[in-house]
């Protein structure tokens, strides 16, 4: 809905408690899934959903508020150490997703977010001596951060100097990943553990780059043992220019709610910028984060799975004050499309093989989505892939024109 920039830019607790509480995005997809339903040849029916939806969306708008402040620091640039970056969200580094070919549907919505490569393994780079694929950058893709793994400072320094190389305007330092294969190798989240080797691990890698060093991390190794505060402030005074902090411990993994007043403490403590990070899955989650945590942006992770749009929706709704109208199901799968098609471009039969995931995330919240995702799960060209998702359009098109207006 467009037209409420003079009613979303404000306190309203009640409506935080409320109707804030609701992830928009999956409001908005049961409605689609009543209006869909609702194929009768009532025509009254059809209007009545279309009227509640809107009366719903209308609500939820009013449930999506910023007091004035929190609205006018977070519409200024974000400063990270030298660099200026005109958004506060950024897309967060996922590992078998965040590659070249999606970074591009992300920025298609975003053009100013600061958006990261997946996870680069520094040994990979020193033992190997040749680039990881995963470094692979476009001319045109800046602000692009490049996200390195190691527990040994002089193989990050080394990698740290090559993705400059390659041009990143950002080194990001992974110590939040809670795999075991990670940690076990004393990288991830298991620096958190060793707050000396992290401290070095940061200082070694400002001195060998002149672009600005970040960290992402958790709150600690599990709820016994949350040490956060302490090892943020090491961090920023070993030279990181911010700090992105997941609000869940190691034991948790992607289990649980993540604990947004832990990332307000934080805040509270560090002078660098603090991103939160956890449950950031909708327009409405990142305004009442970014509200109760005070910090400098949201990082967008699992939300973007399947729906490269989030973080530009949240990037509008801050910049404007006005809650995007979410993309009808016609344009998600038209996006699956061109996302099965680059990743064909991009790795050949590899890259179909790696879409099927993908396809199954975008194919969701909708009534018979199961039975298309069964069948993009078994793709093999793309061909059939982009055929698939043709039936799917057309076939809901035919079935509910309403789902147009979602």
């Amino acid at each position: 809905m467009q037209g409420f920039q003079d009613l979303c830019i404000h306190s309203s607790p009640a409506w935080e408690k409320g109707l804030g509480d609701v992830d928009a995005q999956r409001l908005r997809a049961e409605w689609e899934t009543v209006t869909l339903k609702w194929d009768a040849p009532h025509l009254w029916m059809r209007r009545f959903a279309l009227i509640v939806l809107l009366s719903v969306s209308f609500l939820i708008e009013m449930a999506i508020s910023l007091s004035l402040t929190r609205h006018r620091q977070l519409t200024a640039p974000l400063q990270i150490g030298s660099m200026t970056v005109h958004s506060r969200v950024l897309q967060s580094p996922l590992s078998g997703v965040t590659d070249r070919v999606f970074r591009r549907l992300v920025r298609r919505y975003a053009p100013e977010s600061m958006l990261y490569s997946e996870m680069v393994k520094a040994r990979e780079i020193q033992h190997l001596q040749r680039l990881s694929r995963l470094m692979d950058v476009d001319a045109d893709e800046t602000p692009i951060s490049i996200q390195l793994f190691d527990c040994r400072p002089d193989f990050m320094a080394a990698a740290a100097r090559q993705a400059v190389a390659q041009g990143a305007d950002t080194i990001d330092i992974n110590m939040g990943c809670p795999v075991n294969k990670v940690t076990r190798k004393g990288g991830g989240s298991s620096l958190l553990r060793q707050p000396e080797v992290a401290v070095e691990i940061v200082r070694t890698v400002v001195q060998a780059v002149e672009i600005p060093v970040t960290v992402k991390t958790r709150l600690g190794w599990d709820e016994t043992d949350i040490n956060i505060l302490d090892f943020a402030r090491r961090l920023e005074d070993a030279g990181a220019q911010m700090l992105t902090l997941h609000g869940r411990t190691r034991a948790q993994g992607y289990q649980g709610e993540a604990c947004w007043e832990w990332i307000a403490r934080v805040k509270a403590v560090l002078s660098i910028p603090v991103i939160a990070n956890g449950d950031i899955t909708s327009v409405a989650a990142a305004a009442r984060c970014l509200q109760m945590t005070g910090a400098d942006g949201v990082m967008c992770a699992r939300g973007t799975l399947g729906y490269p749009f989030l973080v530009g929706e949240i990037d509008q709704f801050l910049k404007t004050g006005r809650v995007p109208v979410a993309p009808d199901l016609a344009t998600r799968l038209a996006c699956a499309q061109d996302h099965l098609r680059g990743l064909w471009e991009y790795k050949g039969q590899r890259g179909i093989y790696q879409a099927r995931k993908h396809m199954t995330w975008y194919v969701r919240g909708f009534p018979g989505a199961g039975e298309w995702r069964d069948r993009l799960a078994r793709l093999e060209s793309v061909e059939a892939g982009c055929r698939l998702l043709d039936e799917a359009i057309a076939h809901y098109q035919t079935l509910a024109p309403t789902a147009s207006l979602v």
